[in-house]
């Protein structure tokens, strides 16, 4: 990690590390967009022809057993042999997992309505699920059956029918997470042909109506390709961790700091303080605990940064500036200043893996910056908002002259009309009635 001081003769130097971190995310994209560009046209024009050629050269599927897409769907018995071979404490945690997303999936869910701001008028919205959902789940360096938890039990909370995994080389710890979730549509597919087959459909796996969860880059740029024509959750980048604390031990800040570095080479690591010997501390324990991790000491090494800011002011901003992924901060009280963040984890207990596994919030979270604009990964991912609106004769004269007007301010003489016609309508039956 490298240490950077926002005042004094380091100034300069820090505010030129900190414009590069703001302006982290969606450029590598642009390196395999060529290649993605290519693959998901395939799947387009080809269907299962051409997705079974992928699966083989891309995800390593046999191809004496790649004979059919229904050859790559995972059966509920392979699912269900997975789950009776798994550890028995490990079905626990999974399980124990399970019905803390759940819960905190059934808190987040949003309510159909009906309310009557005036007479004659009652407004409300209807909730309503999507019809079919895509989850990916990364099959890299490490099985996650986490991340199928994490995107399909909001799915189902929601009421989503239909839930297609996808996943290039699942691990038995995955497959027994399918089966835990009683999942049916299960296929070994991966990278950017997968993301195809589920936007636009083969002879044989039918398209989805949303994409969610993470991947590599040549899935992140398929979202991207794909999210005109299929609707997807984010373009998910490296992990990225903030920890923003002046009184933290430095061997907990370092073993967050290495635990999100492990993910991958490119993760993002930052600790931001106001303490310079803290600062200090921090860098020499993330060496010692990253010395047999190989992942996170290259992560660290390339880009791991301590920012001694000049004061607690300037370390909020620079925190809110960041907008990270996963945020530390010291206590309950600096909720207050944080702005922008995907998920915060307050005070020492709260150690940032256990948002990863078991908390119940998701952690499928915006990277990249992302987090100035959208939370992460939610119930409200899997449905739709419909609203309502319904007049009576007085809700219509009361509020039907005041939109002719707005109608008429616009030039948009026909919207005025259809108004002016009901209006004209219910005078005309009101006067007869009285003939």
């Amino acid at each position: 990690m490298k240490l950077i001081r926002t005042t004094g003769r380091g100034a300069q130097a820090a505010q030129a590390t900190l414009a590069a971190l703001e302006q982290r995310g969606g450029a590598a994209l642009d390196a395999v967009m060529p290649a993605v560009l290519r693959i998901v046209a395939g799947v387009r024009r080809r269907g299962d022809r051409a997705l079974l050629g992928y699966a083989i050269k891309l995800d390593g599927a046999s191809r004496s057993l790649a004979t059919s897409v229904a050859a790559l769907r995972v059966s509920p018995d392979e699912m269900a042999a997975a789950w009776r071979a798994l550890d028995p404490a490990l079905r626990d945690a999974l399980s124990t997992a399970a019905k803390q997303i759940r819960a905190f999936a059934r808190r987040q869910l949003p309510h159909s309505f009906g309310a009557s701001p005036v007479a004659g008028l009652t407004a409300g919205q209807l909730v309503r699920p999507l019809a079919s959902v895509g989850c990916y789940v990364p099959s890299g360096r490490h099985p996650l059956p986490s991340t199928l938890l994490m995107t399909a039990i909001p799915a189902q909370m929601a009421g989503v029918k239909r839930i297609v995994v996808v996943s290039p080389r699942p691990a038995p710890e995955t497959l027994a997470a399918a089966h835990l979730l009683h999942i049916t549509e299960f296929y070994r597919l991966g990278g950017a042909h997968a993301i195809a087959a589920l936007a636009y459909g083969t002879e044989s796996l039918s398209r989805v109506d949303k994409i969610v969860g993470p991947g590599n880059l040549y899935v992140t740029a398929a979202k991207r390709l794909v999210a005109f024509d299929c609707a997807i959750d984010m373009l998910a980048g490296p992990t990225e961790i903030v920890v923003t604390s002046d009184r933290g031990r430095p061997a907990d800040i370092a073993g967050d700091l290495v635990a999100q570095a492990e993910h991958d080479p490119q993760a993002l690591a930052v600790f931001i303080t106001t303490r310079h010997d803290l600062a200090r501390a921090v860098i020499a324990e993330a060496k010692l605990r990253s010395r047999r991790n190989p992942v996170a000491r290259e992560s660290l090494n390339r880009n791991g940064v301590a920012i001694v800011a000049g004061s607690p002011q300037e370390a909020h901003d620079i925190t809110n500036r960041l907008a990270p992924e996963h945020l530390t901060v010291d206590s309950a009280g600096d909720l207050a200043w944080v702005a922008n963040a995907g998920s915060v984890f307050v005070g020492r207990c709260s150690a940032q893996p256990m948002g990863d596994y078991i908390s119940g919030p998701n952690h499928t979270l915006p990277t990249g910056g992302m987090a100035r604009v959208r939370g992460g990964l939610s119930v409200n991912d899997f449905v739709k908002l419909i609203t309502v609106q319904q007049y009576t004769v007085q809700g219509l004269h009361h509020l039907g002259p005041k939109a002719v007007l707005l109608a008429n301010a616009e030039g948009l003489t026909g919207h005025a009309e259809a108004i002016r016609l009901r209006l004209a309508a219910k005078a005309s039956k009101a006067r007869r009635s009285r003939g």
